[in-house]
């Protein structure tokens, strides 16, 4: 898909969701037609997956970028949760949630977000590793913590229990035989 325009529907549907939206209420949102969208998707289950997919890439990029800057893991795993937890990024990860609602629920259009949903976090190519097991941990606690800040916990909270998190985490990966 063009890029300009999938910036434009993510935007859209990060802003007002996607559940029960067509094509036409999307295009008309973004500023094309349906016919458009359909061009570069070929379906409404193609425009999820494009999203889907530029999401989690980016976010992989948003680590792997980060991680250059970190002097160690435990700063990094901060500065990742520091711009995921960010309220300018709270819509997208709200789209999260709402894609994967719509995966488990069988959506066609979804199969390869259930499929692909942590293993590029544990395979990926970034500057610290853990074991796999200890990285997919990892994800699921910034995932529920970030669902905890979708339902309307206290940011402050929810940051402190990662921060713990993190520091019962490098202790943990320090000491322990992962292998």
């Amino acid at each position: 898909m063009n890029p300009d325009l999938l910036n434009r529907v993510m935007t859209y549907v990060s802003q007002e969701g996607i559940t029960g939206k067509s094509l036409r209420e999307i295009a008309a949102g973004t500023g094309t037609s349906h016919r458009m969208l359909l061009y570069h998707v070929g379906s409404r289950e193609g425009m999820i997956a494009a999203i889907v997919a530029t999401m989690e890439e980016r976010q992989r990029a948003l680590l792997a970028q980060l991680g250059e800057r970190a002097e160690t893991p435990e700063e990094l795993m901060l500065a990742y949760w520091k711009q995921l937890s960010s309220p300018e990024i709270r819509p997208f990860v709200r789209l999260f949630y709402e894609v994967l609602g719509l995966a488990v629920q069988g959506a066609p259009g979804t199969e390869n977000f259930l499929r692909n949903l942590t293993d590029p976090w544990l395979s990926g190519d970034f500057r610290y590793k853990v074991d796999s097991r200890a990285t997919r941990i990892g994800v699921a606690v910034a995932r529920g913590l970030l669902l905890d800040l979708l339902a309307g916990a206290d940011p402050k909270e929810v940051t402190a229990s990662y921060k713990l998190f993190v520091k019962i985490f490098a202790e943990w990966v320090s000491s322990a035989d992962v292998a």
